[in-house]
């Protein structure tokens, strides 16, 4: 089955997320398999949901992911430098990649401006360049609409019941392959759809529990 003729992969991300950034810079082996949607979540409302603290909220784990995606951007090559402040309200840029239909052109501009160079995401010149790299210059105006929140709030809600816990998540025929470091996984099941179902993945795929934490105490 070529690309064109598969069922499309779904990539749910938020700008705020460095490791969005570098899954991004992953993604050409896998759009010459699958054709890709890109679909703009909000990542607070999806830890809300699953009763989740995001990485920036524990203190040592914030420097720590910080040093990592500085560390992975320098082994993979990739163009990387922290935005002024983090973490940062991401909401306008969502919105104004909603309103743009998730355009693939202005997602990469989004990630490049922000993560890629260090912008500050609620710049209205970033915000301008973005729009501008979909040939939408006048979406921004639209950042504040209803309409527009309602989609986002619509696909982040769509992602959580689809089982989505965190971003960069990408949905290929309802399996989830989530962070940068599963892009790979991903590969090798395009590669081989039994893959999940052999050998210790298809074990560690129905281990189970042995025991609970009492969240009480």
């Amino acid at each position: 089955m070529t690309a064109v003729e598969a069922a499309p992969a779904l990539w749910y991300f938020d700008i705020v997320s460095p490791f969005a950034h570098l899954a991004l810079a992953r993604m050409g082996p896998i759009a010459e398999r699958r054709p890709v949607i890109f679909r703009p979540v909000v990542f607070g409302a999806m830890l809300k949901a699953w009763g989740q603290l995001g990485p920036a909220e524990i203190a040592p784990k914030r420097v720590h992911s910080y040093r990592l995606a500085t560390h992975l951007a320098a082994s993979q090559g990739v163009p990387f430098r922290f935005p002024p402040a983090h973490p940062f309200n991401p909401l306008a840029m969502l919105r104004l990649l909603t309103a743009l239909d998730g355009d693939a052109a202005a997602v990469r501009a989004a990630f490049d401006l922000v993560w890629g160079q260090g912008r500050d995401a609620n710049d209205a010149d970033v915000l301008a360049q973005v729009a501008l790299a979909a040939g939408r210059p006048g979406a921004v105006s639209t950042v504040d609409d209803q309409t527009v929140k309602d989609r986002l709030r619509r696909a982040t809600e769509e992602a959580v019941a689809r089982g989505v816990f965190g971003v960069p998540s990408l949905v290929i025929d309802a399996e989830i392959f989530w962070g940068v470091d599963a892009m790979a996984m991903a590969q090798s099941w395009l590669d081989d759809p039994d893959y999940f179902r052999r050998d210790e993945m298809a074990r560690v795929s129905r281990l189970p529990v042995g025991t609970q934490r009492d969240r009480a105490r």
